[in-house]
């Protein structure tokens, strides 16, 4: 009686299916939150120093507005003219009340370019908006 049955023995295996879900998912996973915290800045921007000055948590929907040295603005990487500014914060205020606005503008840009985006802001009933400074000992 021989209750060995003719059988190879084989070598263990990984199953590559669910390590490539895992990997795909984790890869998911770190693209979708570095894309949601990340500032939308502009290198070209060198922000006013302050000694209150904190990084502040994001806001879900935040929109910045950068305001360059040439008093130019931009948003999402697209220059904008003030009436541009207006007209889509109205839309965005309409559908959004209360809706957080970061304003950064270049140390070096005139107070009055700063005060006309201020104006557009008001002008779209945006009240919920914020300027953004560096911390003064950071460079230290």
């Amino acid at each position: 009686m021989n209750f060995r049955k003719n059988k190879r023995s084989s070598a263990p295996t990984v199953q590559m299916a669910s390590l490539m879900d895992v990997v795909f998912l984790l890869l998911c996973f770190f693209v979708t939150s570095s894309v949601f915290s990340q500032w939308e800045t502009e290198v070209a921007i060198t922000l006013p120093t302050a000694k209150s000055a904190t990084i502040p948590g994001r806001m879900p929907g935040e929109i910045i507005l950068n305001l360059n040295d040439k008093g130019e603005v931009s948003v999402n990487g697209q220059h904008l003219t003030l009436e541009d500014v207006t007209s889509r914060l109205t839309r965005i205020a309409e559908n959004f009340p209360g809706q957080p606005v970061v304003i950064r503008a270049d140390k070096t840009v005139p107070y009055e370019k700063l005060m006309s985006l201020i104006d557009a802001c008001r002008t779209a009933n945006v009240w919920n908006f914020s300027l953004a400074t560096e911390d003064q000992d950071k460079g230290k």
